[in-house]
């Protein structure tokens, strides 16, 4: 079979990234071939690149109609990622998004919906799902290593952002242009692991700040507690206000603990069920003989994007099982809006969210946000630099 053609939707950071680990060869039986951009010297930047002429497009929907792709990668502003993917998808065109899969659940719904009508190959950029230390977790998780889980607690605190990287943009950290602030931009890969490993949480209560740290209208600092079923609780802490910070991700379960720091993975491991022992034992403090193993698992401790894009295509070349299907991106962006929700109501906010009043609430913050960028208020629909969505 010859090459898979992929043409890519926007040329921004992370799209210009795809691209060279494209045309540089780092993706075994795939080519970019065309491009979508609505920017002039982006366009020109991929004639330079080696994009023919008349591969090279402004306009979305004749790209989608006459860029001859088998696939395409869609790296857009948040908001227009659900409406790209749908469009590719009627095309019936592979797809690659990035993270997150949108703003609002119910938006990654439609976009669901789409790719499982087109059955085509459709997958996120959950890049994390790689790393070893990671992938040992879900292993000894959903192994029954640690039996039944006890409390989940994820303290991810290193996203320190100063004032200039806020100012960098009008639409940045705001209701409008961006729809979230450290959960939408800065946590989705944590938010998914947490969940992927773990299991999904029935219910949380979120108590944030909005610009607590920065002149921002967005949120910049969370503490969220989780509600597991079979009884586990959790805790997710963020921000992006407090240095030098910490990411700290411990999993306790009645055989020991898990924990993740500093790219190492070590577990404390019981003897015996901590259940048993408290059942059983007639002591009154009678812990049970515990090791400490340093299970730092081999491999690279790169982000993956690389593999999630070759995995992507042997899914569609042979029909290999995908890291990070499309439809798992709905898990995390869940958690995000149930935790804005709780924030923005004072309540406890029930899995899954309900897609509809988080709608309401977020269009009621983008009606007052400060952002200048055109948008429909209550439609959904944002037009920016030249993207639609």
């Amino acid at each position: 079979m010859s090459d898979v053609k992929v043409g890519i939707i926007g040329l921004g950071g992370m799209g210009s990234f795809h691209f060279g680990n494209l045309r540089g060869g780092k993706v075994r039986g795939a080519n970019v071939t065309a491009v979508f951009d609505p920017n002039p010297a982006r366009l020109a930047w991929a004639r330079e690149q080696g994009i023919a002429a008349d591969k090279c497009f402004d306009d979305r929907d004749v790209f989608l109609a006459k860029g001859g792709m088998d696939a395409v990668i869609n790296a857009t502003p948040h908001f227009f990622q659900p409406a790209n993917a749908i469009a590719a998808l009627q095309h019936g065109l592979h797809t690659l998004i990035e993270k997150p899969a949108g703003v609002y659940a119910r938006q990654v719904h439609e976009m669901i919906a789409a790719a499982e009508q087109s059955k085509r190959i459709f997958a996120i950029m959950l890049n994390c799902r790689t790393l070893p230390v990671y992938r040992k977790m879900r292993e000894l998780v959903q192994g029954g290593e640690l039996g039944a889980i006890q409390r989940v607690n994820w303290v991810v605190t290193d996203w320190f952002r100063t004032q200039a990287y806020y100012d960098g943009g009008g639409w940045r950290a705001t209701w409008a242009g961006e729809g979230g602030g450290v959960l939408l931009n800065q946590c989705p890969h944590q938010l998914d692991l947490l969940q992927w490993i773990c299991g999904r949480p029935t219910r949380v209560h979120a108590f944030m700040t909005f610009g607590k740290y920065h002149n921002i209208e967005v949120e910049d600092d969370v503490t969220a507690y989780l509600e597991f079923p079979g009884g586990a609780t959790g805790t997710f802490i963020t921000t992006t206000g407090e240095a030098p910070g910490v990411n700290r991700f411990e999993i306790a379960g009645e055989f020991g603990r898990l924990l993740a720091e500093d790219g190492k993975l070590t577990f404390q491991r019981n003897r015996v069920s901590s259940a048993k022992r408290i059942r059983e034992s007639k002591e009154l403090s009678d812990k049970p003989e515990c090791w400490k193993i340093d299970l730092t698992p081999s491999g690279t401790p790169e982000s993956g994007h690389v593999q999630i894009i070759q995995n992507w295509v042997d899914a569609i070349v042979s029909g290999q099982e995908l890291i990070s299907p499309g439809t798992d991106g709905i898990h995390s962006l869940e958690m995000s809006n149930a935790m804005l929700l709780s924030g923005w109501t004072s309540q406890a906010v029930a899995l899954p969210v309900d897609p509809e009043r988080f709608y309401a609430e977020l269009q009621a913050k983008i009606r007052e946000s400060k952002s200048r960028k055109p948008k429909t208020a209550g439609t959904g629909t944002h037009k920016v630099a030249g993207f639609t969505g």
